[in-house]
């Protein structure tokens, strides 16, 4: 496969099996992502990444930028070399936490200002300089710069946010340049299905005049501005169809959505990428994911309880741990207990994506759905 090339290998009703190729080696999909924000993905070491067969890891460009800041990061060689990791890396824009800064942002046609959540220091992106800060970066997949809406929002300022999205969009895909990097436009649209299909529309036509230039498509396409409030069940009044008028020939990446069960109902959507913190953020909060629903490893009733932490996971932590012990820790606020719960959480999401796509080359996912929705493991969720 050439670079950035997307491979469709199998469909089972709406979910579908996806292999892509980039500059640092190929993925394969359904899959969650683990978030490193800061060219780390919290409590968990870059060799415990690939243990877990983590596939792809984010880092966030706003933090980044600004601290170290993108000139130090590619001084050092690129994010990869930064963080001393070899897999394929995806940054976001940092559009979604300037957006939720909504206090110091400043927003215009041409592009935001706001100020750092560091120093106070007033920062200007547009665009133009919103790629150029993640082709410092490096990783092999750059997402454009995008308004995303709050829930509730009025239909008139979503359907400006789309409008502007969409506007930036095209001056982000004009402006990358880095061949080793592709670039994915975002849906937005908020719980509004026409709005949302009018999105996916403008990237469309977007990359299509940029293609009669001579220029680049997308690499992909990210469905952003869902669990942003809303309950996951109006998030699925749309989803479906949205995903489904993605592009068939290249990713769908529902974005900042980590829910066991809602990965499992967005793959039957045909959604195939994910990211999320919840599984590193619930874990320093001492909760597990387990087979049998969630964890407050808190709890008193595990004080004597000697057995693993889940039986029915292959992870580190439940091969070698008990649960007595890891309630331990997390009452003695001990960093090892985060740390154990960080790396099952993320084996727990990691392995439930491996075992959907493995359904979806069986040409059974319908059973693979129906079996999750009546186990224990999806009535928390």
């Amino acid at each position: 496969m050439a670079l950035f090339d997307c491979e469709l290998q199998a469909t089972s009703g709406h979910a579908r099996a996806l292999s892509y190729e980039t500059a640092h080696g190929s993925f394969q999909t359904p899959m969650f992502m683990p978030v490193g924000t800061s060219a780390s993905v919290k409590g968990v070491t870059v060799g415990q990444l690939n243990d877990l067969n983590a596939q792809v890891v984010l880092a966030n460009t706003y933090h980044l930028s600004l601290r170290p800041g993108a000139d130090v990061v590619a001084e050092a060689g690129g994010v990869h070399r930064f963080m001393n990791y070899d897999g394929p890396m995806l940054t976001d824009s940092g559009g979604f936490q300037v957006f939720s800064l909504a206090d110091t942002l400043k927003l215009d046609d041409e592009g935001l200002t706001f100020r750092s959540i560091y120093d106070g220091t007033k920062v200007r992106w547009t665009p133009e300089s919103n790629m150029e800060i993640q082709e410092q970066l490096g990783a092999d997949i750059a997402m454009q710069l995008d308004q995303c809406t709050p829930y509730p929002a009025e239909k008139a300022f979503v359907a400006k946010a789309v409008d502007l999205s969409a506007n930036w969009a095209r001056r982000c895909l004009a402006a990358h340049q880095r061949p080793d990097q592709t670039l994915f436009g975002i849906v937005q649209g908020g719980m509004e299905l026409d709005l949302r299909l009018e999105s996916i529309r403008r990237l469309r036509e977007i990359e299509d005049e940029s293609l009669a230039r001579g220029g680049r498509r997308f690499g992909g396409f990210g469905i952003g501005g869902y669990s942003v409030g809303e309950d996951h069940e109006v998030m699925f009044e749309t989803l479906g169809p949205v995903a489904r008028a993605c592009p068939e020939d290249r990713p769908r990446y529902l974005m900042g959505v980590g829910n066991p069960t809602t990965l499992v109902r967005a793959v039957r959507e045909g959604v195939d990428m994910f990211d999320c913190v919840l599984p590193t953020r619930t874990a320093r909060m001492g909760t597990a994911f387990s087979s049998t629903g969630r964890m407050n490893m808190r709890n008193a009733k595990f004080t004597r309880d000697f057995g693993p932490l889940d039986p029915a996971c292959t992870c580190p932590t439940c091969r070698n741990h008990s649960r007595a012990y890891i309630r331990h820790l997390v009452k003695q606020n001990e960093m090892l207990g985060g740390i154990l719960l960080s790396v099952h959480n993320l084996h727990y999401l990691i392995d439930l994506m491996r075992r959907a796509r493995e359904a979806v080359l069986a040409g059974a996912y319908e059973e693979f759905y129906e079996a999750w929705m009546a186990s224990p493991a999806a009535k928390d969720y």
